[in-house]
């Protein structure tokens, strides 16, 4: 019997695959040949380098492996007589990838994402969208990345230097985090932000969750009216609540103290716990709760025994919300707190505004670290609630 799929036609080497190679390799060359100063020798070297290597690559070594490592040992050859040990390293990443394009288009994996129907111009246009989100995606991750290394120089710089981009271990060092964990000023504002995050998390959690709760009922009159007040501090540009918290806590004798500092971070942590225990409750059977209330249980008991395990990754998610949002406060904290409540984000804007200090690079660097815990913990919880609402496979 005949098959009613259609036959897929191989890509053209010479007139797909060789070009759009080419190309990736000028754009990538643009970007090491601005780094040594002459941009055109480096579109056109890396537009030549990658041309040649997609032909040999897909003319006389099929298997992919083995091509992407001859590639990624070619291009490192290259970068090594450029720019020595650094030049190694970068340039057999740029093999690695500019040989996984090479197979990726020979092959007619560039056709995987769509249908085999799919006209020319959707497989472009396909195509075209995931780039724009990977450049995208990299040009937001890369300021955070690029940190990172710089929080290792062994130089008072915010640059890298000669010894660092020729990878040499003298041009690293961990002396911005002995600076971090021994420096008075840092660990002071350090054990500040830890005493004051988790107290204004609980204040969040608990009425966050309650006002969820509670504008999650239908009868409840006004119930949007209400949650976008709640939910405003979100919306509303943080100098303007700053300075609001600042006037109201003068008046009420709560400015420049430590319960003033927890209760406006406080206010700004609840509408993440608002929006992400809503949404937990949007897939919540209300017949449990009847239930339980049927058996006899109080509100109580029927809260923290059958509502509250199946919304807790929800509390937890707004939990984790809140206390990033705390923990990396600095506006409010300025306009509200004093001296006494100087917090790590007070400490670092100080760094960058007096002392010019690079150990605030190592400080970054751990908040990153912390803040991609953070987020893995996120996502194990969405994973379990969807498991536990019976929205995915377990």
């Amino acid at each position: 019997m005949a098959t009613l799929a259609p036959t897929l036609r191989k890509p053209s080497l010479t007139g797909f695959v060789l070009p759009l190679t080419a190309l990736a390799g000028a754009l990538l060359g643009y970007l090491v040949g601005n780094a040594k100063g002459n941009a055109l020798l480096g579109i056109v070297g890396g537009a030549v380098f990658a041309g040649v290597l997609a032909f040999v690559l897909v003319s006389f070594v099929p298997q992919r492996r083995m091509g992407r490592l001859i590639g990624a040992v070619a291009t490192g050859i290259a970068g090594a007589l450029i720019a020595g040990v650094a030049g190694l390293v970068f340039g057999a990443i740029l093999g690695l990838v500019l040989s996984w394009i090479a197979y990726w288009l020979a092959s007619g994996d560039y056709r995987a994402s769509v249908p085999v129907y799919a006209t020319p111009r959707e497989v472009l246009w396909a195509n075209t969208f995931r780039f724009i989100c990977g450049v995208i995606f990299f040009f937001l991750i890369a300021p955070i990345l690029v940190v990172i290394p710089l929080s290792f120089n062994a130089e008072n710089f915010f640059t890298f230097t000669p010894k660092m981009l020729a990878l040499d271990p003298e041009g690293y060092s961990l002396k911005h985090y002995r600076d971090f964990f021994t420096n008075t000023d840092w660990t002071g504002a350090f054990y500040n932000s830890l005493r004051i995050a988790p107290v204004a998390t609980l204040l969040s959690v608990s009425f966050g969750t309650l006002a969820a709760i509670g504008l999650s009922q239908s009868h409840v009159p006004f119930r949007r009216a209400i949650m976008a007040i709640l939910i405003s501090p979100m919306i509303v540009p943080l100098i303007i609540s700053a300075a609001g918290m600042y006037f109201f806590y003068a008046r009420m004798g709560l400015q420049g103290t430590y319960w003033g500092v927890v209760l406006a971070h406080a206010a700004l942590g609840i509408p993440f716990v608002i929006i992400t225990v809503t949404a937990t409750l949007v897939g919540f059977d209300r017949s449990l709760t009847r239930a339980a209330a049927n058996m006899g249980a109080g509100p109580v008991t029927t809260f923290f025994r059958v509502q509250m395990p199946l919304i807790l990754p929800g509390v937890i998610s707004g939990a984790l919300f809140a206390f990033i949002t705390s923990f990396d406060e600095v506006v409010v904290v300025l306009f509200v707190g004093s001296a006494q409540q100087k917090t790590l984000p007070w400490q670092m804007f100080i760094g960058l505004r007096e002392q010019i200090s690079p150990t605030i690079l190592a400080v970054a660097t751990v908040l990153v670290a912390f803040s991609v815990v953070l987020l893995v913990t996120l996502e194990l919880l969405r994973r379990r609630s969807e498991r536990l609402r019976g929205m995915s496979p377990s």
